[in-house]
């Protein structure tokens, strides 16, 4: 009998520790999810209904919005600004950041610790504390409103957080396989293009992702370094739903669903990558 209260209990505290667990989980799905569903059903309802009743649904479902901030902002044209800018930064990121993880991980040499200390130490810094910095240098070089400067900037902000993930890859894939390849009479290119460039897709997928969505979402930095329309970015047409006067705010808030699309989807799609890529970095690492 003893046996078998003991089983019970066991299995009733089982139970209530997984339904502790989904109460807590679903309390902070809700937390995050209710911004986004707020912000949707607010994009189909009119100013009026709006500013009235913000917590209800819309009486009438107003698309209307979608096509208004499309033609108001000249979003489309803006949105091409920001998949130039962002998987600009996204190439040229992975592009330095992978050779410097191939070198950094590979390669023994005096000071490689020093080297990748000082890289990765840049998560430390905060962000706002490069816009003087980069506003003199962007401004020196004559590269002021122009997309290529932001393509620049957001690479290079990215870079710590890259080179920690890229390096933690690429030190986790045996050096053995280098060592059959530089026998075979593999170059010091070819280890890098052949062998571990392809063996650290994982790495690279997860670095890019993080830059990818930092320069979708980024604002500061666009608004410090553009000026005009040609050089507009997606998120600095939103602000533009906002005059001295009056705020379009449900059109505003269908800009901003359609701005966060692609972070989203792209994230869906690559979260497998993405999360075995941490992981195996952190663990081989």
């Amino acid at each position: 009998m003893n046996s078998v209260q003991r089983t019970l209990k066991q299995q009733t505290a089982s139970v209530l520790g997984k339904a502790g667990v989904f109460i807590v989980l679903a309390f902070f799905f809700i937390i995050a999810a209710f911004p986004l569903v707020w912000l949707f059903i607010s994009s189909l309802k009119t100013n009026l209904e709006l500013q009235i009743s913000p917590f209800t649904l819309p009486k009438v479902l107003q698309w209307s919005n979608y096509g208004n901030a499309l033609k108001m902002a000249n979003l489309p044209a803006l949105f091409l600004h920001s998949i130039y800018v962002a998987f600009g930064a996204v190439f040229l990121n992975l592009l330095v950041t992978s050779l410097a993880g191939f070198v950094l991980s590979r390669e023994q040499f005096r000071g490689r610790e020093l080297v990748y200390t000082l890289l990765t130490a840049g998560v430390l810094v905060p962000i706002i504390s490069f816009m003087v910095p980069y506003f003199t240098l962007i401004t020196r070089v004559k590269l002021y409103d122009n997309l290529i400067a932001l393509i620049i900037v957001y690479a290079s902000i990215n870079i710590p957080v890259s080179i920690f993930l890229v390096t933690a890859f690429m030190r986790s894939i045996p050096k053995e396989m280098e060592e059959a390849a530089v026998i075979d009479g593999c170059t010091f290119v070819q280890r890098y293009t052949k062998i571990v460039l392809p063996l650290a897709q994982t790495g690279l997928v997860t670095a890019g992702t993080f830059c990818f969505i930092y320069a979708w979402n980024e604002f500061i930095m666009a608004l410090l370094l553009t000026s005009s329309s040609s050089s507009r970015t997606l998120q600095l047409g939103i602000r533009f739903f906002t005059s001295q006067f009056v705020t379009d705010y449900t059109s505003m808030y269908a800009a901003i669903m359609i701005s966060i699309i692609p972070s989203i989807a792209l994230y869906t799609i690559l979260h497998n990558r993405i999360i075995s890529g941490l992981t195996a970095g952190a663990v081989k690492g």
